[in-house]
């Protein structure tokens, strides 16, 4: 199982929030390089790299970040936050992102998603599940669809994409422990790559997400927290 820490950015610094919720914001470290290659130093191969103010403000912002990171390490960088367009996403493939992560327009648009697929292939392309209730939200978390996560998820692995990262945004940020059992209902619907998002409280969530099946796991706020030392999670990696 992958372990992939999280970076999001507002104003070019790395910060978190709870629940999607933009006036929670805690700004963690000015530079996020500095924290990407900290990562990097215990072994730690991946990235979920999120522009929040291009979530908010529906096309890329901080894609100089990423180019930094993507330049200065070696790391696997999957990339999010408002890519809405061609353009979006040529810019975010051109700085250096390994994989992009499509959620809110995989929602208003999936005929353009669809094309996406197609003209970059489906291992380039992370489907981006984030609900509440199981209902997808796109914007930034800011707007509620009908879609039920299950059948998101089943629409685009028809199309080919097979992995997903899935976030119970009642459980982000909070640390007190991840949607074992809406993961587990994926995983016996869906035979999708299931990356675990939110709510991982400390390294006992990391190996539970292991136990169920889950083909990686999304860790914020509990590493900025110190809830998970980063060498409990090189020790993880090694005795993988």
């Amino acid at each position: 199982m992958k372990i992939i820490p999280a970076i999001d950015i507002i104003d070019g610094k790395c910060v978190r929030l709870s629940k999607g919720d933009y006036g929670t914001k805690k700004i963690y470290n000015e530079n996020p390089l500095e924290v990407a290659k900290e990562f990097e130093s215990f072994g730690i191969q991946f990235l979920h790299l999120v522009d929040l103010d291009g979530a908010k403000s529906k096309h890329i912002v901080n894609q100089k970040v990423l180019e930094s990171i993507a330049n200065e390490t070696s790391l696997q960088i999957d990339f999010g936050g408002g890519l809405k367009s061609l353009h979006d996403i040529e810019i975010a493939f051109n700085s250096g992102a390994n994989q992009i992560t499509i959620g809110s327009i995989a929602v208003q648009d999936p005929e353009f998603c669809y094309s996406i697929i197609n003209a970059y292939g489906a291992e380039k392309i992370i489907l981006g599940a984030d609900c509440e209730n199981r209902k997808i939200k796109t914007s930034g978390w800011l707007e509620e669809s009908d879609k039920d996560v299950i059948d998101f998820i089943l629409q685009y692995k028809n199309k080919g994409v097979q992995q997903v990262i899935c976030t119970d945004i009642s459980k982000d940020g909070m640390l007190e422990g991840p949607s074992t059992e809406l993961y587990k209902d994926i995983l016996g619907n869906t035979s999708v790559r299931l990356v675990a998002s939110g709510g991982i409280s400390g390294i006992n969530d990391v190996y539970r997400m292991r136990e169920i099946g889950c083909s990686g796991t999304i860790i914020g706020k509990a590493i900025y927290e110190g809830k998970i030392a980063l060498k409990e999670l090189q020790n993880f990696i090694e005795n993988a």
